[in-house]
């Protein structure tokens, strides 16, 4: 009788378990809005990537990419009204010293993607060369702004040494009709259209000079505390698709067409300049000194009163690492 009831058991067991949906299979995928913080862009390929070889899908999430402002990105998932967004490192420190509980779990831009453009005419090869020349900026704010303030500290370049104007986003009108002798903006960006015009150009990478937080995926406390195997698997999710991204980025381009409304072959350049500013022998990891820098630039600045009482609470990579085990 022991026996029958054992195997009668065992049976209903294995057909629990055959009737039991599998990750990828008929899983309900929980629907996450992701704000990038720009416009549907080729840059964004890695999450493209990952959306359409299923990466997502696999890990429980049917993604929608929101491409509104970064600033909404901080607030939505400051308030844990969305688990996640693309935000900038700098943008972290501001909400951390608001006390607006985000916390920066995998940083894609490995390096600063911040340049300083001009024309190869006006000779301005090194920082130090801003001296008493006139740069416009997109304005007094953002990933740009700290950027820049981050360039001039590095070699201790006083910023009133050098006449900055806000232009807006017209840094290529600006440089190319020498309204400025030199403009602040994205290295995968203004240079790439610069190029494409022919015009001969110096490009200063503000992370040649010193290391800041860029780019990266945030979310928050509340949803580290009560769901953080939500937060690895997403994590892995970013990083598979940013691994393939690397690995073979004509696929990418390719895969981005279907992402980004009207993509042409001439915006690969945009693609193939991002690809340097993410490698990194761990793909997704920030460090202390890194996130130190940059809230020493927003204290310089004036843009924080002060030091946050803890550094370290700011970022996590315990999600990247889980990943790569």
């Amino acid at each position: 009788m022991k026996k029958q009831l054992w195997t009668l058991l065992i049976l209903i067991l294995l057909a629990l378990a055959a009737c039991t949906p599998g990750a990828g299979e008929d899983t309900e995928l929980m629907s996450v809005r992701l704000p990038m913080g720009f416009v549907a862009d080729p840059q964004f390929a890695p999450f493209y990537v990952a959306a359409e070889k299923g990466y997502f899908a696999e890990a429980g999430f049917a993604v929608e990419f929101d491409y509104g402002f970064e600033t909404d990105g901080v607030s939505l998932v400051g308030a844990n009204e969305l688990p996640f967004a693309i935000v900038s490192g700098e943008q972290v420190l501001l909400a951390r010293a608001q006390e607006v509980p985000v916390v920066y779990v995998l940083e894609w831009y490995q390096k600063y993607p911040i340049a300083v453009v001009s024309k190869a005419e006006a000779n301005i090869v090194t920082p130090q060369d801003l001296n008493g020349r006139t740069v416009g900026l997109p304005g007094f704010f953002g990933a740009s702004y700290v950027g820049y303030l981050g360039l001039l500290s590095a070699v201790g370049l006083p910023p009133e040494d050098v006449e900055a104007s806000d232009i807006g986003f017209n840094q290529m009108e600006t440089l190319l009709s020498d309204q400025t002798e030199a403009v602040v903006g994205y290295a995968n960006n203004e240079p790439v259209q610069l190029a494409a015009q022919g015009v001969p150009i110096n490009v200063i990478q503000v992370s040649d000079y010193i290391d800041m937080v860029a780019n990266g995926l945030i979310t928050n406390e509340t949803t580290i505390a009560e769901n953080p195997e939500m937060v690895e698997r997403f994590v892995g999710a970013v990083l598979r698709g940013l691994a393939d991204t690397l690995a073979d980025p004509d696929e990418a381009f390719e895969i981005s067409k279907t992402y980004v409304e009207g993509l042409e072959d001439g915006r690969k350049p945009v693609l193939e300049a991002s690809l340097p500013l993410w490698q990194a022998n761990t793909l997704g990891l920030s460090d202390a000194a890194s996130w130190q820098n940059t809230q020493d630039i927003l204290l310089q600045a004036g843009l924080m009163d002060a030091p946050l009482p803890d550094l370290t609470a700011v970022f996590n990579n315990e999600f990247v690492l889980a990943n790569g085990e």
